[in-house]
């Protein structure tokens, strides 16, 4: 069982990629936040379990969220604190989890559940410019690329995969282009290079009541913290 063991460990595979972020044809400096996922096409592969001390932070600050891409485990969860000192209405009614968390104030915090895989988009009901987006992923084979556009996958089982690639900045239809499938060996070093174009369209939303933001004002006192 020992020698299975270390053969099994021997097999696996760190598989690495590129990501290249164009815009009109030029190449970007900057090709960070491209998350590249492998998920088994036969078998069953089991999740890593989401540990208390490794609940990620979505934090409000600034009238922003930091970091601004999170990659969990299907049933992992996510913390927005808010360290603004006004109010934030957190929520996602798109794809992916559908949650709305209120008005809640400076200092205070909430959890969400990431209870199915899927992408999701994530706003402010009070402040139109921020965005955020959680990813949750019933494989543990993934990685986020750097700013080289450089990544690694680590610990990935001889077998058959699908590719799927996300990036904020790509539209759905060209991300759905790079699916393709990969037979991984025991001597597959790299799953290749993606080129992703950046949208000049960016992703449009309505408030959590479906109607348009009211032009950007200053802090209302209602909003302000006590």
């Amino acid at each position: 069982m020992v020698i299975l063991g270390f053969l099994c460990a021997h097999a696996q595979q760190n598989l690495k990629a590129h990501v290249d972020l164009t815009r009109n044809g030029h190449g970007l400096k900057d090709a960070s936040h491209a998350v590249v996922w492998l998920t088994p096409i036969t078998g069953i592969v089991e999740t890593p379990k989401q540990q208390p001390s490794q609940i990620p932070k979505l934090v409000q600050k600034d009238k922003a969220f930091h970091p601004s891409l999170i990659v969990i485990p299907v049933g992992g969860k996510v913390e927005f604190p808010n360290r603004d000192p006004f109010f934030h209405n957190v929520f996602s009614l798109f794809e992916g989890k559908r949650f709305d968390l209120g008005l809640y104030e400076s200092g205070t915090t909430r959890f969400v559940e990431f209870d199915k895989a899927g992408i999701s988009f994530i706003f402010c009901n009070i402040h139109a410019q921020m965005s955020a987006v959680v990813i949750a992923l019933a494989t543990p084979y993934y990685a986020i690329s750097d700013a080289r556009g450089e990544l690694s996958i680590p610990g990935v089982p001889p077998g058959r995969y699908q590719v799927q690639v996300f990036h904020p900045a790509v539209t759905t239809d060209e991300l759905r282009a790079m699916n393709r499938q990969i037979t991984v060996g025991q001597g597959t070093t790299s799953i290749g290079s993606f080129t992703l174009s950046e949208s000049d369209v960016t992703l449009a939303h309505k408030n959590k009541y479906g109607r348009d933001y009211d032009p950007p004002q200053p802090e209302s006192p209602a909003y302000a913290h006590p």
